[in-house]
């Protein structure tokens, strides 16, 4: 894997100028331990003074997200890998959602999730309901590693395959297994997101975003854009990801995003 990637000094400043959006990552890019540094929400906060559109995308739950929209220096929050979408009117006062299954959907789904997720706690010892299962509409968190001892993989890969055998889509993060009933994902609601309240079309100009991640659910979004950036824990998911990012910093989690985020404003500036 470490061959793979190429160093994100090698991002080049006409690569870094026709960048006009950064999609990221919540947990271990933004997060360093579960912790929003000063620093990593200040990069946020340049990359907007620099003219740059900032879209985040997280397995975390929809409540997450309104506070997220309301409160952090973002353009939109995609939420429970892209079962719904915030975003706030400053102007108008307004919060906007969007929504990957009406209320009816939801509230079936609601019951079969309750019983998978009885099943997987039931069968691998050691996983709870992720604490921030209460806020959640569309999926199920299993807590594997946030809020107890870490899990082995194998009891990982065990939650995974209990949720596929249900019908149900299966992502891991560096610090839940999400399941969710639905086709939909990171991807496909950040394609509808910037069409219709950015008018930008996600997949003819991809080579004007940056994705940043770190672990396997960013996989679908690593293979969409050519200039995708894991973070340096990126490394800790070698041979586990259907996708790795093109590029990779130095410093882990945080400070890696950090570094993203200087790295490119001091490139656009240099061209």
């Amino acid at each position: 894997m470490g061959e793979t990637l190429k160093s994100i000094d090698l991002f080049g400043s006409a690569r870094a100028a026709a960048v006009h959006t950064v999609i990221t990552d919540i947990d271990d890019t933004i997060t360093t331990d579960g912790l929003l540094t000063a620093a990593a929400y200040s990069a946020l906060e340049q990359l907007r003074l620099n003219g740059l559109r900032v879209v985040v995308t997280t397995g975390r739950p929809a409540g997450w997200c309104d506070h997220i929209a309301r409160m952090w220096p973002v353009d939109a929050v995609v939420g429970e890998n892209g079962g719904c979408c915030y975003w706030y009117d400053r102007q108008a006062r307004k919060l906007g959602v969007r929504h990957s299954l009406g209320p009816e959907a939801l509230h079936t789904n609601r019951e079969r999730l309750n019983a998978v997720a009885k099943q997987v706690l039931l069968e691998v010892p050691g996983t709870a309901l992720a604490s921030d299962q209460f806020c959640r509409l569309y999926d199920v968190a299993i807590d594997f590693c946030e809020d107890v001892p870490r899990v082995s993989d194998d009891g990982v890969q065990r939650i995974v395959a209990l949720m596929e055998s249900a019908g149900m889509t299966a992502k891991v993060s560096s610090i839940h297994v999400n399941g969710w009933f639905g086709s939909y994902d990171k991807l496909s609601m950040s394609r509808e997101v910037m069409r219709d309240l950015f008018d930008v079309d996600l997949d003819r100009d991809r080579e004007h975003f940056i994705y940043a991640g770190d672990s396997p659910n960013d996989a679908p979004m690593f293979a969409h854009f050519p200039n995708s950036v894991g973070v340096a824990n990126v490394r800790d998911f070698a041979g586990r990801m259907d996708a790795l990012p093109q590029f990779v910093t130095r410093s882990r989690s945080g400070a890696g995003f950090t570094e993203l985020v200087a790295s490119l404003i001091a490139l656009r500036r240099s061209e």
